[in-house]
């Protein structure tokens, strides 16, 4: 077998995961495409942002990548591997997840040196020696002291918690890490730390992130590249100063217009792009674009027709009828 490092670490090839809901004899079954045909690649050591409102899809795609959820088609390669002709336990060792809620992801019945010690015993490192000196390293590593290990969850604060999940996600050496809203549940005075404590494991560890969020604050900050995503599918991606500083799908713009601004600046530009309406049902998606009933630059072509991922300059592409023209 070949040592070199593969150049993309996860590919999604049309990937969909679709759910049949409802009753034959109460309305009928209805299919909900909570992702619908997503195309996206990982490189080693690189952070994607993966951004978009609740209800898009992204925990669903997340499950996906994981294994934890068959995808209805497409595929899922990790390494070049098929993920459906990979062992679970490869797979996780390959691939792991940090939640968005701290407390309600550990058991509260563990201790610290168990919920870390016990990925590792699963694993077949079953030598005392080796893991206590690994659950103390990867203690250290995420700032928690050794002489906190035999406490329980209830006896840390949120942030210490988010610490302790990042250490378990990591505890395996894993090359890919999907961060789920990793602060969206922490106090704003926490978030910092625990987003610099992310990255420096990222370049320390050399890991790399699908950082899911609805914060575009944070998604800026950390990320690489940008996948936005819309009602199951793929909008725009593109490295994030591309998406940031020239985004070509409306429904991107509007997002960023979305970003509080503390100056309170009256801005007619950011005004047009904000979005109005809720976001639609994935059990019955408007016809064509999925984002046009809250489009500004909704045209009858958006109605009728739906948009390919397309390329607007290299390495930066968007879904929309109108991704060549100006904001």
């Amino acid at each position: 077998m070949s040592d070199k490092i593969p150049s993309k670490l996860l590919e999604l090839d049309d990937l969909a995961v679709h759910f049949h809901v409802g009753s034959a004899l109460k309305g009928g079954v209805k299919t909900l495409k909570a992702v619908d045909g997503v195309s996206l690649e990982v490189k080693p050591g690189e952070c994607l942002g993966l951004v978009g409102e609740s209800g898009c899809g992204k925990s669903t795609l997340a499950l996906s990548i994981m294994g934890l959820q068959p995808p209805t088609r497409g595929n899922i390669r990790l390494n070049g591997h098929e993920l459906s002709a990979r062992d679970r336990m490869e797979t996780a060792r390959t691939v792991q997840m940090v939640f968005q809620d701290p407390y309600a992801s550990l058991n509260p019945r563990q201790t610290v040196r168990r919920t870390l010690a016990d990925p590792l015993r699963i694993h077949g490192i079953t030598n005392k020696t080796e893991v206590e000196h690994r659950v103390m390293d990867m203690m250290a590593k995420v700032g928690l002291r050794a002489d906190r290990a035999d406490r329980y969850p209830h006896e840390f604060s949120g942030g210490q918690r988010q610490r302790i999940g990042i250490a378990r996600a990591l505890i395996l050496q894993p090359k890919l890490v999907i961060c789920d809203e990793p602060v969206s549940a922490l106090d704003v005075s926490i978030r910092a730390q625990i987003i610099n404590l992310l990255l420096e494991l990222k370049d320390e560890m050399g890991l790399a992130y699908i950082l899911i969020s609805h914060d575009l604050g944070v998604v800026e900050h950390v990320s690489d590249r940008v996948a936005v995503m819309y009602l199951g599918r793929i909008v725009e991606q593109g490295g994030w100063q591309e998406i940031f500083e020239d985004p070509r799908h409306p429904y991107t713009r509007a997002l960023i217009a979305a970003i509080p601004d503390p100056f309170h600046r009256a801005d007619a530009k950011v005004a047009r792009a904000k979005a109005h309406g809720e976001i639609a049902s994935a059990l019955n998606p408007p016809p064509g674009c999925h984002f046009n009933p809250r489009c500004p630059m909704k045209a009858n072509r958006c109605i009728s027709e739906m948009p390919a991922l397309e390329a607007v300059a290299e390495g930066h592409r968007a879904a929309c009828h109108f991704r060549n023209s100006a904001a």
